[in-house]
């Protein structure tokens, strides 16, 4: 597995991350534990080093279940995870809206410290922007668990370009979570040329648009009543179909390199900085490998111009969130 540097941090991790979220939350009935176990050791032994999580996932389990499965290897992986969401400790239960306060924000690392199994978070994101609470004071909560000792990085997830630059000059931010895939290019507009200028890396989540950009989607897919694209416009069975001409661009070139389409869809995500570490998620085994194998995936000038100039033309349609989750995105 390559390696890539997210920014000018030093933080080194393999091209390709895992994101875990799905293993517990988010599409459906939590996956088997021990089988999630073994995919997460079988994607250290394949060269990931690179494992994304979130107290919130479950919540708490997700953690517990990567704490677990990395355990053994924690010497040779970077875990990343998030804060930021109101949880009571004792039932486990989401409660309404977003926390930074800076004591919640300590409260929550100790907790997440717990159930990693560590004693250091590797890179901690706060999940989302909270409007109540200076980005100043989180990125100063976050300094002081890295003199600490408690915390290495320092990132933010669908934070806009004001917030990155507020929070950057306090502590420097390693990496940004946010979604970016040929589904969804709006960081491209600011995002990216920010992240450039001050040395920030990019962590693209959702790098296959949620499972669509694969081509085993269409308008016909139903999904569990526990799958929380249910609530995504962009995945109503219209725009569904009002979509699919991208997935026939990626699988017009999946077939000529002989290759799949996401594959396609993570080489090209790779192919535009080289600072971009895309985390997509599986529960399968094949789907793993197949992931992995993107990042063997070279796109050439000309297919990656063919690319932009057929993408360019064809219009996305349906929001990427419902007008509840759409509120906490920091513009």
């Amino acid at each position: 597995m390559k390696k890539r540097r997210l920014g000018n941090s030093g933080l080194e991790v393999s091209a390709i991350g895992l994101g875990c979220m799905g293993m517990s939350y988010g599409y459906g009935p939590a996956a088997d534990k021990k089988e999630m176990i073994s995919l997460i050791r079988t994607a250290v032994e394949r060269g990931v080093t690179f494992f994304d999580t979130a107290e919130v996932y479950g919540p708490f389990i997700n953690e517990e279940l990567v704490g677990e499965a990395l355990s053994p290897f924690r010497d040779k992986v970077v875990i990343a995870t998030k804060f930021g969401f109101n949880i009571d400790p004792k039932s486990g239960q989401q409660l309404q809206g977003l926390n930074s306060k800076p004591e919640h924000i300590k409260e929550a690392a100790e907790a997440s410290l717990k159930r990693l199994k560590t004693d250091v978070i590797d890179l901690f994101y706060q999940h989302r922007v909270d409007p109540n609470v200076p980005i100043e004071d989180v990125a100063g909560a976050v300094k002081e668990l890295i003199q600490q000792g408690k915390v290495k990085h320092f990132g933010l997830s669908e934070a806009g370009v004001k917030n990155i630059r507020r929070a950057h000059a306090v502590q420097p931010v390693t990496a940004l979570q946010s979604e970016y895939s040929l589904f969804w290019r709006e960081p491209e507009a600011e995002i990216i040329p920010t992240l450039e200028e001050l040395g920030i890396g990019f962590v693209p989540f959702s790098p296959l648009g949620k499972g669509f950009l694969t081509g085993k989607i269409d308008e016909t897919t139903t999904f569990d009543k526990n799958d929380f694209r249910n609530t995504v416009p962009r995945f109503n069975p219209e725009n569904r179909k009002a979509n699919q001409a991208l997935v026939d661009l990626l699988t017009e070139i999946a077939k000529k390199k002989k290759v799949t389409n996401a594959q396609i869809a993570l080489a090209w995500l790779l192919a535009q900085k080289s600072w971009i570490v895309p985390i997509p998620g599986t529960t399968k085994l094949h789907r793993l490998e197949e992931n992995i194998g993107g990042a063997n995936v070279i796109l050439s000038s000309d297919e990656l111009k063919e690319i932009q100039e057929t993408a360019s033309k064809i219009t996305i349609t349906g929001d990427r969130y419902s007008a509840s989750a759409q509120k906490m995105i920091d513009r």
